[in-house]
């Protein structure tokens, strides 16, 4: 597949925060780009309300504590080491 060079009008912040993020997580702007475009098109075309899909599964439970909260932990740990805290 080719690829097309474009240019688009964003944020200037927004832009800013987006490009760090890249350089933080070792990856090209393009690729997060087209990463974010995919994701869109495919929650278009699937037109799935996530409220909708049943959960055929157990609560599993990791050391000691229900594998959410684990989840959770981890996804704060990861939101305070993009935001440098």
């Amino acid at each position: 597949m080719g690829r097309v060079k474009t240019s688009i009008y964003v944020d200037e912040e927004l832009w800013k925060e987006f490009k760090e993020l890249a350089i933080r997580e070792g990856s090209e702007v393009s690729k997060l780009l087209e990463e974010a475009m995919r994701n869109y098109i495919v929650r278009e075309l699937i037109n799935v309300d996530d409220s909708d899909i049943p959960i055929w599964f157990e609560p599993v439970k990791a050391k000691g504590k229900p594998a959410s909260e684990l989840v959770r932990e981890m996804r704060d740990e990861r939101e305070k080491s993009l935001l440098g805290q």
